[in-house]
């Protein structure tokens, strides 16, 4: 008898195991079944959708590097239109108006290894400050053109100062530059008349 109590609980232990694992295996593959028709792309659907946009917004960027590169070597003459000295320069001053000294720094000892004029970031950073109301803090694009036409033009004036000065006479022949009004001289005080 203790045999067969025996042999029967092992013949239920095992029917509940095979249909255990049976019910484990519906509920994995309805699962799976789920996921599949669900609307969330699978990770690596997501790359490689991005993937195109990310190669042609770098494609875009480094076509605008080189035609950056290409309009100052035409516009700028002499070393300070290399492509190396236009890189470091133009980095060095967007370090220095963010205050970054020591990256700075430290990119001005690279650029004056290369031979690079240092004269010519003072005069970009020199024209930068003078725009610098209108450099937009949270939008690095503004500072970036800003600082390519700085370093194009170190000479440019921003076109607010340009409309504000008055506009120079056009000088003729025989007239005479105007003059200043003359200051009013003080009052004559009475003197007492001679006497007789």
């Amino acid at each position: 008898m203790r045999q067969r109590v025996f042999e029967l609980r092992n013949a239920v232990l095992r029917q509940f195991a095979a249909t255990l694992a049976v019910s484990s295996l519906l509920v994995l593959i309805g699962v799976g079944g789920a996921s599949a028709q669900s609307g969330t792309p699978a990770p690596d659907q997501g790359k490689a959708a991005a993937q195109p946009a990310d190669a042609a917004k770098d494609a875009a960027q480094n076509q605008r590097r080189t035609d950056e590169f290409a309009e100052a070597a035409q516009v700028i003459n002499g070393p300070a239109g290399n492509p190396e000295c236009v890189w470091l320069g133009r980095r060095v001053v967007r370090l220095m108006w963010r205050d970054d000294l020591d990256t700075a720094f430290r990119h001005l000892d690279l650029y004056d290894r290369f031979g690079c004029p240092g004269g010519h970031i003072q005069a970009a950073f020199r024209c930068l400050t003078r725009f610098g109301g209108q450099i937009d803090p949270k939008v690095a694009e503004t500072l970036d053109s800003r600082v390519h036409a700085c370093w194009i033009n170190p000479n440019a004036q921003p076109q607010q100062a340009a409309a504000a000065s008055p506009p120079a006479a056009p000088a003729a022949g025989n007239s005479p530059a105007p003059q200043p009004a003359a200051s009013p001289s003080p009052a004559a005080s009475p003197s007492p008349a001679p006497s007789k």
